[in-house]
Protein backbone atom coordinates (compact mmCIF):
# COMPACT_ATOMS: atom_id res chain seq x y z
CA UNK A 1 0.00 0.00 0.00
CA UNK A 2 1.01 3.63 -0.42
CA UNK A 3 1.69 5.55 2.80
CA UNK A 4 3.70 8.49 1.48
CA UNK A 5 4.11 10.03 -1.97
CA UNK A 6 6.17 13.05 -2.94
CA UNK A 7 7.06 14.82 -6.16
CA UNK A 8 10.80 14.55 -6.77
CA UNK A 9 11.31 16.33 -10.09
CA UNK A 10 10.71 16.60 -13.84
CA UNK A 11 13.34 15.68 -16.41
CA UNK A 12 13.78 15.92 -20.17
CA UNK A 13 16.55 13.32 -20.46
CA UNK A 14 16.99 9.82 -19.06
CA UNK A 15 20.48 10.54 -17.74
CA UNK A 16 19.14 13.41 -15.64
CA UNK A 17 16.62 11.16 -13.83
CA UNK A 18 17.32 9.88 -10.27
CA UNK A 19 20.32 7.56 -10.08
CA UNK A 20 19.72 5.88 -6.69
CA UNK A 21 18.66 2.56 -8.26
CA UNK A 22 15.23 2.34 -6.67
CA UNK A 23 12.62 0.26 -8.52
CA UNK A 24 10.61 2.30 -11.06
CA UNK A 25 7.14 1.84 -12.54
CA UNK A 26 6.21 4.00 -15.53
CA UNK A 27 2.68 5.04 -16.49
CA UNK A 28 1.95 6.04 -20.07
CA UNK A 29 -0.95 6.16 -22.54
CA UNK A 30 -2.44 8.18 -25.34
CA UNK A 31 -2.98 11.84 -24.55
CA UNK A 32 -6.12 12.41 -22.47
CA UNK A 33 -6.36 8.75 -21.37
CA UNK A 34 -6.81 9.76 -17.73
CA UNK A 35 -3.24 9.05 -16.62
CA UNK A 36 -2.91 11.83 -14.05
CA UNK A 37 -6.28 10.95 -12.53
CA UNK A 38 -5.25 7.31 -12.19
CA UNK A 39 -1.93 8.24 -10.57
CA UNK A 40 -3.71 10.52 -8.10
CA UNK A 41 -6.18 7.75 -7.30
CA UNK A 42 -3.41 5.22 -6.67
CA UNK A 43 -1.62 7.65 -4.35
CA UNK A 44 -4.87 8.98 -2.85
CA UNK A 45 -3.68 12.55 -3.47
CA UNK A 46 -5.82 14.61 -5.83
CA UNK A 47 -3.20 17.18 -6.79
CA UNK A 48 -0.10 15.00 -6.98
CA UNK A 49 -0.11 14.60 -10.77
CA UNK A 50 -1.50 17.61 -12.63
CA UNK A 51 -4.70 16.87 -14.54
CA UNK A 52 -5.85 18.82 -17.58
CA UNK A 53 -8.45 18.70 -20.33
CA UNK A 54 -5.73 19.69 -22.81
CA UNK A 55 -4.07 16.67 -24.46
CA UNK A 56 -0.30 16.70 -24.14
CA UNK A 57 -0.12 18.52 -20.81
CA UNK A 58 2.60 16.19 -19.49
CA UNK A 59 5.78 17.16 -21.34
CA UNK A 60 8.52 15.80 -19.08
CA UNK A 61 9.48 12.61 -17.23
CA UNK A 62 7.93 13.20 -13.82
CA UNK A 63 9.17 11.29 -10.77
CA UNK A 64 7.21 10.59 -7.58
CA UNK A 65 8.84 8.80 -4.64
CA UNK A 66 6.48 6.29 -3.05
CA UNK A 67 6.95 5.15 0.56
CA UNK A 68 10.55 6.41 0.18
CA UNK A 69 11.19 3.04 -1.48
CA UNK A 70 10.22 3.14 -5.18
CA UNK A 71 9.39 5.56 -7.97
CA UNK A 72 6.18 6.08 -9.87
CA UNK A 73 7.14 7.66 -13.20
CA UNK A 74 4.64 9.78 -15.14
CA UNK A 75 5.60 9.81 -18.83
CA UNK A 76 4.33 12.12 -21.61
CA UNK A 77 1.45 10.66 -23.61
CA UNK A 78 1.79 9.40 -27.15
CA UNK A 79 -0.52 10.08 -30.07
CA UNK A 80 -2.48 13.31 -30.50
CA UNK A 81 -1.48 16.39 -28.53
CA UNK A 82 -1.89 20.12 -29.15
CA UNK A 83 1.79 20.62 -29.90
CA UNK A 84 3.92 20.80 -33.04
CA UNK A 85 4.96 17.70 -34.96
CA UNK A 86 8.58 18.51 -34.15
CA UNK A 87 7.87 18.51 -30.41
CA UNK A 88 5.85 15.29 -30.68
CA UNK A 89 8.79 13.66 -32.46
CA UNK A 90 11.14 14.82 -29.70
CA UNK A 91 8.80 13.39 -27.05
CA UNK A 92 8.65 10.07 -28.87
CA UNK A 93 12.43 9.87 -29.14
CA UNK A 94 12.82 10.74 -25.45
CA UNK A 95 10.18 8.25 -24.31
CA UNK A 96 11.50 5.38 -26.44
CA UNK A 97 15.06 5.96 -25.27
CA UNK A 98 13.94 6.05 -21.64
CA UNK A 99 11.93 2.83 -21.93
CA UNK A 100 14.65 0.93 -23.79
CA UNK A 101 17.60 1.95 -21.62
CA UNK A 102 16.34 2.72 -18.11
CA UNK A 103 17.89 0.03 -15.89
CA UNK A 104 15.74 0.39 -12.69
CA UNK A 105 12.50 0.27 -14.72
CA UNK A 106 10.58 -2.83 -13.61
CA UNK A 107 7.34 -2.47 -15.56
CA UNK A 108 5.41 -0.11 -17.83
CA UNK A 109 1.71 0.38 -17.21
CA UNK A 110 0.14 1.08 -20.60
CA UNK A 111 -3.16 2.90 -20.07
CA UNK A 112 -5.96 2.12 -22.51
CA UNK A 113 -9.18 4.15 -22.71
CA UNK A 114 -12.04 1.69 -22.22
CA UNK A 115 -14.49 4.19 -23.75
CA UNK A 116 -13.22 3.63 -27.29
CA UNK A 117 -12.42 0.60 -29.50
CA UNK A 118 -8.83 -0.42 -30.25
CA UNK A 119 -6.64 2.46 -31.43
CA UNK A 120 -3.70 2.07 -33.82
CA UNK A 121 -1.39 4.20 -31.65
CA UNK A 122 -1.94 1.90 -28.66
CA UNK A 123 -1.21 -1.26 -30.63
CA UNK A 124 1.91 0.22 -32.22
CA UNK A 125 3.22 1.38 -28.85
CA UNK A 126 2.67 -2.00 -27.21
CA UNK A 127 4.33 -3.75 -30.16
CA UNK A 128 7.33 -1.48 -29.71
CA UNK A 129 7.58 -2.49 -26.04
CA UNK A 130 7.33 -6.17 -26.88
CA UNK A 131 9.87 -5.98 -29.68
CA UNK A 132 12.37 -4.30 -27.34
CA UNK A 133 11.78 -6.66 -24.42
CA UNK A 134 10.31 -3.98 -22.16
CA UNK A 135 8.04 -5.57 -19.50
CA UNK A 136 4.54 -4.11 -19.49
CA UNK A 137 0.97 -4.60 -18.32
CA UNK A 138 -2.27 -2.96 -19.43
CA UNK A 139 -4.61 -0.82 -17.33
CA UNK A 140 -8.01 0.06 -18.79
CA UNK A 141 -9.18 3.52 -17.70
CA UNK A 142 -12.56 5.29 -17.46
CA UNK A 143 -14.46 2.01 -17.04
CA UNK A 144 -17.12 3.75 -14.94
CA UNK A 145 -18.24 6.06 -17.77
CA UNK A 146 -19.98 3.47 -19.96
CA UNK A 147 -22.37 0.62 -19.42
CA UNK A 148 -20.59 -2.61 -18.53
CA UNK A 149 -21.63 -4.18 -21.82
CA UNK A 150 -19.94 -1.39 -23.81
CA UNK A 151 -16.79 -1.56 -21.69
CA UNK A 152 -16.57 -5.31 -22.21
CA UNK A 153 -17.07 -4.87 -25.96
CA UNK A 154 -14.30 -2.26 -26.26
CA UNK A 155 -11.86 -4.31 -24.18
CA UNK A 156 -12.61 -7.39 -26.28
CA UNK A 157 -11.98 -5.31 -29.42
CA UNK A 158 -8.60 -4.27 -28.07
CA UNK A 159 -7.64 -7.78 -27.01
CA UNK A 160 -8.59 -9.19 -30.40
CA UNK A 161 -6.46 -6.58 -32.16
CA UNK A 162 -3.50 -7.30 -29.90
CA UNK A 163 -3.79 -11.04 -30.52
CA UNK A 164 -3.14 -10.40 -34.20
CA UNK A 165 0.46 -9.70 -33.19
CA UNK A 166 0.98 -11.67 -29.97
CA UNK A 167 0.09 -15.20 -28.85
CA UNK A 168 -0.33 -14.35 -25.18
CA UNK A 169 -1.91 -11.26 -23.64
CA UNK A 170 -0.11 -9.44 -20.81
CA UNK A 171 -1.59 -9.01 -17.36
CA UNK A 172 -4.50 -6.55 -17.43
CA UNK A 173 -6.22 -4.34 -14.85
CA UNK A 174 -9.66 -2.75 -14.89
CA UNK A 175 -9.54 0.71 -13.31
CA UNK A 176 -11.67 3.71 -12.51
CA UNK A 177 -10.08 6.83 -11.04
CA UNK A 178 -13.52 7.99 -9.92
CA UNK A 179 -14.45 4.82 -8.03
CA UNK A 180 -11.00 3.60 -7.03
CA UNK A 181 -11.41 0.41 -9.03
CA UNK A 182 -8.19 -1.52 -9.57
CA UNK A 183 -6.16 0.28 -6.90
CA UNK A 184 -5.56 -2.72 -4.65
CA UNK A 185 -4.80 -4.97 -7.61
CA UNK A 186 -2.23 -2.61 -9.15
CA UNK A 187 -0.49 -1.83 -5.87
CA UNK A 188 -0.45 -5.52 -4.96
CA UNK A 189 1.17 -6.27 -8.31
CA UNK A 190 3.81 -3.59 -7.72
CA UNK A 191 4.48 -4.92 -4.20
CA UNK A 192 5.18 -8.33 -5.70
CA UNK A 193 7.65 -6.90 -8.20
CA UNK A 194 9.30 -4.83 -5.47
CA UNK A 195 9.91 -7.99 -3.45
CA UNK A 196 11.63 -9.61 -6.45
CA UNK A 197 13.64 -6.44 -7.09
CA UNK A 198 14.87 -6.39 -3.49
CA UNK A 199 15.88 -10.08 -3.66
CA UNK A 200 17.85 -9.49 -6.86
CA UNK A 201 19.61 -6.36 -5.59
CA UNK A 202 20.68 -7.96 -2.28
CA UNK A 203 22.25 -11.03 -3.84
Amino acid sequence: MIHTSEYIGSYVREDKCPQDNKAEYAFIGRSNVGKSSLINMLCERKGLAKTSNTPGKTQTINYFLINKEWYLVDLPGYGYAKVSQTLRAEWQKMIHYFLKTRQPLQCVFVLIDAMVPAQKADIEFINMLGQNGVPYVIAYTKTDRLKQQEVTKNIKSFQDELLKFWNILPQQFITSAEKGTGRDEILGFIDGLNSEFEKNTTK
